[in-house]
């Protein structure tokens, strides 16, 4: 696990969010699938080694193919053999919220139309039950700052969550050597997990 020195992070010069979010689009469009698959099994391996399996509420994402996100279905076997509860989310992009369903063998998933896989219904998990979430991103620097896809979605639901719940981003690319512009709605990081290694943030 890398820890991050704060030191070291290059602060002369800030990313701008529009710009990262389209060069990692290019960069995720340049993934064959097989790379997808590949990445996507590493980065679940060393999940198993993170210190968060005394939990029992862990929130994940439902990979969208199209986008080629990072895929969750190793994680979720993974999760699934260690017994735990798995939480998924169902979106209202109206509200611009999500609510939280548990995840059991009988839960029907279907595109909604942004082509996000999402449960027609079940039991709904309370925000405060939750203990771990994964993150889908768009890139992360070395300080734990993060970029989604600009919705505002996981701002909004991660600022819910008690403060104690552990974040942890999910991506195939490495940390950003300069600083991600934040804001006070932006909610950071406490791990990241690629292909390659962990990263923690103090």
């Amino acid at each position: 696990m890398k820890e991050i020195d704060v030191n070291n992070v290059k602060t002369k010069q800030v990313l701008n969010k529009k710009q990262l979010r389209a060069e990692i689009k290019q960069r995720r469009r340049n993934l064959t699938l097989k790379e997808i698959e590949d990445f996507s099994i590493q980065i679940s391996n060393l999940i198993i080694n993170l210190p968060i399996w005394e939990y029992s509420f862990y929130h994940t994402f439902l990979s969208i193919k199209s986008l080629k996100e990072v895929n969750t279905e190793p994680l979720l076997a993974i999760l699934s053999g260690k017994d735990k509860n798995i939480v998924i989310s169902k979106t209202n992009f109206e509200a611009r919220t999500m609510s939280h369903i548990l995840l059991q063998d009988n839960t029907i998933l279907k595109l909604n139309p942004q082509n996000i896989p999402e449960p027609e219904n079940g039991i709904k998990i309370s925000i405060k039950q939750i203990e771990v979430v994964f993150i889908p991103l768009m890139a992360f620097d070395r300080l734990g700052n993060r970029i989604g896809y600009g919705m505002g979605f996981y701002d909004i639901f991660l600022k819910k969550c008690p403060k104690n719940t552990l974040k942890i981003g999910l991506s195939f690319f490495e940390a950003e050597d300069f600083i991600i512009e934040n804001n006070l709605d932006d909610v950071s990081l406490d791990y990241c997990v690629t292909p390659n290694q962990v990263y923690f943030f103090n």
